[in-house]
């Protein structure tokens, strides 16, 4: 984590939450994509990608390996994530298990 060398006008705490209310206050995909293209630099946003894109094959328990093979993500980038679902504070199961619901009500809207 980035360290600085003096004290910042507003804590880190701070400063962290009201990052957490301004994602929270976004009301759809294409305003929480904007923020986040002007928020991160496309090596950023490719990082993030690439650690999301690798969550429903390790729910699935598919090896490492094949994994690497269907998204091109790093091993390393794999396990990082696989320990955070396993180890982590429970963010990317929420998410995958909200992501899991929309998408079962849009199939079924889809089918109504």
């Amino acid at each position: 984590m980035k360290r600085r060398s003096r004290d910042p006008e507003t804590p880190d705490e701070s400063a962290e939450q009201s990052l957490y209310e301004a994602l929270l206050s976004l009301k759809n995909s294409e305003e929480m994509g904007a923020f986040l293209s002007d928020l991160c630099t496309p090596a950023e946003l490719e990082v993030l990608v690439d650690r999301w894109r690798v969550v429903p094959y390790l729910l699935e328990g598919v090896s490492y390996r094949e994994i690497h093979e269907r998204t091109a993500v790093s091993i390393t980038t794999i396990g990082r994530v696989a320990r955070y679902l396993n180890q982590g504070s429970g963010g990317y199961l929420a998410a995958a298990a909200r992501a899991a619901r929309r998408q079962s009500l849009a199939a079924k809207k889809a089918k109504a």
